[in-house]
């Protein structure tokens, strides 16, 4: 995962409240395991219909509950494929939003009034460290970062980055002796 400071770039605005991952990402589209190649069925029935256009800029600007429904993977995975870097929503689904951090796709927290002002300013700098949403002459906006996903984000950790941190005390456990055999429970 690269690491993540700085976003700015041309905002993309899908203006829907409760967007699902199903149709972020539609199911006849998950038959792959690898994180590329989702990004052309972003949004399929929405874009093929007409309903909606959307470039691929850095920053998408969209509705509250963005990414509720299943738990799938792949709507992060499609986001970024796209192109996105960054999704700033007035709230996610939970899962969704845990998915985004694990990948290295931003999503920003900003009440509606701050979205539509983003959204309407057509571009914006975000910085991770800072916390700010910079729209220019049109305002610079706060979102919160949990402390550990804001680590996580800055120096490009993904779970397994994560786990590879501590390499030092796993080679020294393994080394040990103690992780010898199967581990066993007595009745």
């Amino acid at each position: 995962m690269r690491p993540i400071d700085v976003i700015e770039g041309k905002v993309s605005v899908l203006d829907r409240n409760d967007v699902d991952t199903d149709q972020i990402i539609p199911k006849q589209f998950l038959k792959r395991v690898e994180r590329t190649g989702f990004g052309e069925f972003l949004f399929y029935d929405w874009i093929r219909d007409g309903e909606i256009e959307l470039e691929p800029n850095p920053i998408l600007v969209t509705g509250r509950n963005f990414g509720c429904g299943s738990s799938r993977e792949h709507a992060p995975w499609a986001l970024e494929d796209f192109g996105f870097e960054a999704i700033v929503a007035p709230s996610f689904a939970d899962i969704f939003y845990s998915n985004c951090t694990k990948i290295g796709l931003l999503p920003a927290i900003v009440d509606e009034e701050h979205c539509t002002a983003i959204a309407k300013a057509g571009q914006a700098r975000i910085d991770v460290d800072d916390e700010t949403i910079d729209c220019g002459e049109t305002g610079v906006f706060p979102f919160e970062v949990h402390p550990e996903v804001k680590h996580r984000l800055l120096n490009g950790l993904d779970d397994i980055g994560i786990t590879l941190q501590n390499v030092g005390a796993i080679d020294e456990y393994e080394n040990s002796g103690r992780a010898v055999g199967p581990v066993t429970t007595s009745i």
